[in-house]
């Protein structure tokens, strides 16, 4: 804001100045990129980073808000050269110049991110970082192929590491430089050599921490399809553990150092001794029970277990029980059959007797009791033919065959009275073959 020679008396507050100081940087010196080196970093407890960027010739109060840091995936510290992209502006209150950061690069490293998140996206879009396509690594390893360099510290401490973890597992270096313009197509030759042994059992692809620029070997794209395209799995283990390169997305498994690569491709021997003699334990103690087991049903056995004589002495004499048994059960039987037959003899012969002593005069009876029967039977149809005429006298059909008829409403209610219907109501005739349909043109009323 410019003030006018109309203005120049006006007093105004120290707040007022230092918000149009503010509003006159934000509007005449939009955000750019601004380069130095970070001192007096803090984090604060709500999340906020302060530091201030310096050069040789000056220094500038920084801050960078939470909701923009939490996307940098590196923690910058004292004495990093980084470069900025910020927005000059006053803080108000105390009326200090301050940059407010919206985001942050490691210098002289922005053309290699940004070629590494192209990259990136161009890769995860074709599905090389799909996790459906990553592969299991063996349980326990008899080889291990290790792709780095011979000189790089990071050979050492794998070597340690598997050496402490896992002794019985066999090493195979696969030499190549780790840096440098030359570095990926070596890296890409050491993993073909490999594949074309089919030695190993897993690839171990390390190298230790640097700059974006140190690990740009491992942020080629011809690297990254041979890992993809490696019939072997690869681990890698490159840089620090806030170090991300194409390789770690590729890989079947990335560990955040070569150490820990060394430490995911290998059991832990002390582990693997402690369920070792865990399962031992377990398989004594299992072992002390089924002993146990067997010898109380060896006991059991033995206890049932007798000399042949004897078994077959018991045998002979349930056998000869048995038969002792069938004889009685027979005789009793025997018994009871020849007493019911006589039984059911005597009970005969009272019958033959009756029949001589009555013979001729149940047939006398059965003569009497025919010829009664008769009877009956011709007076019970000649009381029936009787009713059957009384009913065919009373059955409305009969008296409708006579000529009378049955005249009743819609409702289906019988009409007896010439006052129960209005002319021209309709009503229904029924005949004693059929019905009419009528319509009541005239009524009269019956003399009392």
């Amino acid at each position: 804001m410019i003030m006018h020679s109309a203005d120049a008396d006006r007093v105004i507050s120290v707040g007022e100045l230092n918000r149009q100081a503010r509003l006159v940087l934000e509007k005449n010196l939009p955000s750019c990129w601004i380069k130095g080196e970070i001192a007096n970093h803090s984090r604060a407890t709500s999340g906020h980073w302060y530091f201030t960027l310096k050069d040789e010739q000056a220094s500038v109060r920084c801050a960078m808000f939470r909701n923009r840091n939490q996307f940098i995936d590196w923690s910058p510290r004292d004495g990093d050269q980084v470069e900025l992209r910020a927005q000059a502006t006053l803080y108000e209150q105390r009326g200090e110049f301050q940059l407010l950061v919206e985001s942050m690069r490691r210098a002289g490293q922005g053309a290699l991110y940004e070629a590494f998140l192209r990259l990136k996206a161009k890769l995860e879009a074709e599905g090389l970082f799909a996790s459906t396509r990553k592969r299991a690594l063996p349980s326990y390893p008899h080889v291990i192929g290790l792709v780095t360099s011979p000189q790089a510290a990071a050979l050492r401490d794998v070597l340690a590491t598997l050496r402490s973890r896992w002794p019985a597992v066999r090493v195979i270096l696969y030499p190549c430089p780790v840096q440098g313009v030359d570095a990926p197509r070596a890296i890409v030759a050491a993993m073909q050599e490999a594949a074309r042994h089919g030695y190993c059992e897993v690839l171990l692809l390390v190298r230790g921490g640097g700059s974006l620029e140190d690990l740009a070997a491992f942020n080629d794209e011809t690297l990254a399809r041979s890992i993809a395209a490696s019939p072997i799995p690869v681990v890698t283990g490159v840089g620090h553990e806030t170090d991300f390169t194409i390789a770690d997305f590729v890989a079947d498994l990335r560990a955040p150092t070569p150490t820990g690569a060394a430490q995911l491709a290998t059991p832990n021997r002390a582990d693997l001794k402690q369920h070792v003699d865990h399962l031992r334990a377990r398989l004594a103690q299992n072992q002390s029970r089924t002993l146990h087991a067997l010898a109380q049903r060896l006991d059991g056995l033995t206890r049932r277990l007798a000399h042949p004589r004897d078994r077959i002495a018991l045998r002979r004499e349930r056998l000869r029980l048995s038969a002792w048994r069938i004889a009685h059960v027979l005789t009793l039987r025997l018994h009871t059959v020849r007493s019911d037959m006589r039984g059911w003899q005597e009970r005969l012969n009272q019958q033959r007797n009756l029949r001589e002593r009555h013979g001729p005069s149940m047939e006398v009876l059965d003569t009497r009791l025919h010829g009664a029967m008769q009877q009956y039977l011709a007076r019970q149809r000649e009381h029936a033919l009787v009713k059957h005429t009384h009913l065919e006298m009373l059955s409305p059909t009969a008296i409708l065959r006579r000529g009378y008829s049955i005249v009743h409403d819609q409702s289906l209610h019988v009409i007896r009275s010439s006052t129960e219907v209005e002319i021209g109501e309709k009503v229904r005739i029924l005949l004693a073959h059929g019905e009419l349909g009528a319509r009541i043109l005239d009524r009269s009323r019956a003399a009392e």
